[in-house]
């Protein structure tokens, strides 16, 4: 009997195949290989850890502390959170039952969405917005249904926008304010028009609120302090923006408790727990890393207050970020796509940024540039992008 040997194909799930890789990921693999660049490209605080933050896990290692801890996180830990969210936000959550902590805010919009998604469900997702939302989305079953926003209204939410798209397989909607990639906020008075339309529909709401310190011209307005939202809400946030903690991968997600009991199932049996290590060390930024924090906040309005005016002055539209660490100025004018004008601006002129169409329909024609950069690097890459502007305005004439 003879067996006849067929070469393997691999079987890769159709919702795999159907995602794409991260475009910013692209853009900044392409600049990593190029001398002399300036990055505007990875959302990540050019400051590090604090000192205090890091010893707390040094010290942690040095006890010999390298055990699992609890599936939702070190007590200690998730009281902290409880306590910082009441304190900070107004929004009141039990340490014990509503607390999980993370690997990451990114796991926790995981965890969020594979417990409330079946297969079929329709999720709004504010667009433009982070690149993993619309594939996590998928990953879980679902169709992620795109709302647009747009620099004529500072990129807020329109709530009659949130209803053309309700449909009787809407299960979710996707939040993210401050946002990436715009830097738009939203305060009190448009976020509760939000929360009608949610209560209106029994919608479900994923609020990532990663950026909340990152509040530069008034108080951030969490969604679950709204009147009747804190029942119907997941917040997602975690410590790598506003603690400058990217690559420890800690974050935290709250929730009502039949959420929570959910999503900590599913963390439980996908990750065990977060790293014990990197807990310690947010637990010591939780209680002690609040000074740190604010001088980086001011740092970052100073930057973004140089860098919006100065995109201005070499002739791109760009609207004040609110929020987080990114400005989106427009291209549209140039002529070029967002991808012909990173990719031709980062050829040129060594400068990285990330074309607008990453992050969702609505960001084609603007390009995302995180001014988390010093301001040294700041002012050059001002001066390469003023000098391929005006480049392009000369091969025009």
């Amino acid at each position: 009997m003879s067996i006849i040997k067929t070469e393997h194909q691999p079987r890769l799930s159709a919702a795999v195949n159907r995602i794409q890789p991260s475009g910013i990921r692209r853009f900044f693999d392409l600049a990593s290989s190029m001398d002399n660049i300036i990055s505007l490209g990875v959302g990540e605080p050019d400051f590090s850890t604090p000192w205090n933050i890091r010893e707390a896990s040094i010290h942690s290692l040095e006890r010999g502390v390298t055990s699992y801890t609890a599936n939702a996180g070190l007590l200690e830990l998730r009281a902290a959170i409880s306590k910082y969210l009441l304190e900070r936000f107004g929004v009141d959550y039990h340490p014990e039952s509503e607390v999980i902590v993370t690997v990451g805010a990114s796991e926790g919009i995981d965890l969020a969405l594979r417990a409330i998604v079946d297969p079929g469900d329709e999720v709004l997702i504010v667009e433009p917005c982070f690149v993993s939302y619309a594939p996590l989305v998928s990953l879980a079953g679902g169709i992620p249904v795109p709302v647009p926003t747009s620099i004529d209204k500072n990129f807020e939410i329109d709530e009659n926008d949130l209803k053309e798209r309700l449909t009787s397989k809407t299960k979710a909607l996707m939040l993210s304010f401050p946002n990436n990639p715009t830097g738009a906020v939203m305060g009190k008075e448009g976020l509760a028009k939000v929360a009608e339309v949610v209560k209106d529909h029994n919608l479900v709401v994923l609020s990532d609120e990663i950026y909340a310190e990152l509040t530069y011209d008034g108080d951030h307005t969490s969604f679950p302090s709204i009147e009747g939202m804190k029942e119907r809400t997941i917040l997602i946030s975690g410590f790598s923006k506003s603690y400058a903690m990217t690559g420890w991968r800690i974050g935290y997600l709250t929730a009502p408790k039949p959420y929570a009991e959910a999503m900590l199932k599913i963390h439980q049996y996908a990750m065990m727990c977060a790293s014990t290590m990197a807990q310690y060390a947010a637990l010591e930024a939780m209680t002690n890393g609040r000074e740190e924090m604010e001088e980086m906040i001011i740092s970052y309005r100073q930057r973004r207050n140089y860098f919006v005016k100065s995109v201005k002055e070499i002739g791109l539209t760009c609207h004040s970020p609110g929020g987080a660490f990114y400005a989106f100025p427009s291209i549209a004018e140039t002529g070029l796509s967002s991808e012909e004008f990173a990719e031709q601006l980062l050829l040129d002129q060594k400068v990285a940024v990330v074309p607008g169409h990453v992050f969702g329909a609505g960001g084609e024609g603007h390009i995302r540039c995180s001014y988390a950069a010093s301001m040294e690097q700041l002012e050059e890459a001002i001066d390469r992008i003023g000098a391929f502007l005006k480049k392009l305005n000369e091969s025009k004439g």
